[in-house]
C-alpha cells in the first residue's frame, strides 16, 4: 500500500510518517508513506490514498477533483498528538471503503 501525506511544505509531517512506517512494520504491513508538499502531488502516480494534514485542509476539494484515489484530511487530535497508529488506521479503512 502506498500512503501519501501532503501539507505544505512536506516538513511537518515527517514525524507522523515515522511514527505510520514504525505502526505498519508493527503490524507486519507492507506500506510505503511518504509526505510532501502539495506543489508535488502531480509527480505521484502510484498512490493508494492521500492523507492532507490539517493546516492545509483547504485543498481538499482540489486534491479530491485531480486524483481517483481515496482522499481525507486527517483527524486534527491524532495530527496534533502524532498518533502513527491512528492515521495509519484512517488510511486503511478509507482504502478498504473505497
Amino acid at each position: 500500500m502506498n500512503i501519501l501525506l501532503v501539507c505544505s511544505a512536506g516538513m511537518s509531517t515527517s514525524i507522523l510518517v515515522e511514527k505510520m512506517r514504525a505502526e505498519a512494520a508493527t503490524r507486519g504491513l507492507e506500506a510505503t508513506i511518504e509526505a510532501i508538499p502539495e506543489s508535488r502531488l502531480k509527480e505521484q502516480t502510484n498512490v493508494d490514498v492521500i492523507l492532507i494534514g490539517p493546516q492545509v485542509r483547504y485543498l481538499e476539494s482540489k486534491i479530491k477533483s485531480s486524483v481517483s484515489v481515496p482522499v481525507a484530511v486527517i483527524d486534527n487530535m491524532a495530527y496534533g498528538l502524532m498518533k502513527g497508529d491512528q492515521v495509519l488506521d484512517q488510511a486503511l479503512g478509507l482504502v478498504q471503503n473505497a
